[in-house]
Order: structure tokens, then C-alpha cells, then sequence
């Protein structure tokens, strides 16, 4: 089976309620060679479509938030450690591609400059920027 069938597959069986809806892993391409993790999303439903040439699945993911541990209490504003693609396309523009730090092209990450875990948001620019793999590692949780 490809891919497509097995994902087609995995979502019958979810929406008839012969298992629980498949964790799919998404990421978003940002750059050639660029890939975002956008988070943890169900596999709940798929549906074939005639897009004039050929047969093309579509699936319906939800978001699963109830496997992000670190989500803030609900009595707060909305916290969320993803990153929303307008705001990685705006830092990506900002900060040319490349580490703020050193300059570095290859391996890099979108950093959080007040910590997701220290109540740092996801949703604006001024809080994101790029760091080459080795900035990022090294600097952890430290506000810097």
C-alpha cells in the first residue's frame, strides 16, 4: 500500500471507530531544505477528489492538544509553543536566513528569546529569532 492508502486506511478505521485516530507528526516546509515541526495532530477523516486530472485524497487532521504537557493553565491567554507560519515566515525574512548569533546558514532554529517555559510567547515576531543548532543547544532556558 503507499502511503496515501495507508493514511486512507488509518482514517476509516478512526471515523467507523474501529481505533483510535492515528498521531500524525506535521511539519511545514518555510525554505527549500526548511522544515518547521507544526505539532502533534489527529488522523480523523479523508475523502477522495477529482482535481481534473486525477484522484487526489485529502485528510482531516485536528490538533492534539491535549499532548502538549507544557500547555499553560486555561485561565490564562492562549499559549501555545507552536510557532504560527506567518510569524516563522516574518522572523525567517527578518533575521535573512541565518543564525542572529553567528551568521550560520545550515541547522537552524526557531528560538524563543524569552523561553516558552518561562511564559515566552509563540505568537509574535519580536520574541522569535534564528539560531544555528549550536547557539540554540547551548543557551537552553537562559534568558540571554
Amino acid at each position: 500500500m503507499t502511503q496515501n492508502g495507508l493514511f486512507e486506511l488509518a482514517a476509516i478505521n478512526a471515523k467507523d471507530g474501529k481505533q483510535p485516530a492515528e498521531i500524525v507528526a506535521v511539519y511545514e516546509k518555510i525554505h527549500a531544505g526548511i522544515w518547521a515541526f507544526n505539532g502533534f495532530f489527529r488522523l480523523t477523516d479523508c475523502w477522495e477528489e477529482q482535481d481534473g486530472m486525477r484522484s487526489v485524497f485529502k485528510f482531516q487532521l485536528e490538533l492534539a492538544e491535549d499532548l502538549d504537557i507544557e500547555a499553560a493553565p486555561p485561565e490564562t491567554l492562549p499559549h501555545t509553543r507552536i510557532i504560527p507560519s506567518a510569524v516563522k515566515l516574518e522572523v525567517w525574512q527578518r533575521d535573512k536566513g541565518q543564525c542572529v548569533l553567528c551568521g550560520e546558514r545550515n541547522n537552524l532554529h526557531f528560538d524563543h528569546d524569552l523561553p516558552y517555559s518561562k511564559g515566552g510567547t509563540s505568537l509574535t515576531a519580536e520574541n522569535i529569532r534564528l539560531l544555528c543548532a549550536r547557539h540554540n543547544l547551548s543557551k537552553g532556558d537562559k534568558i540571554q
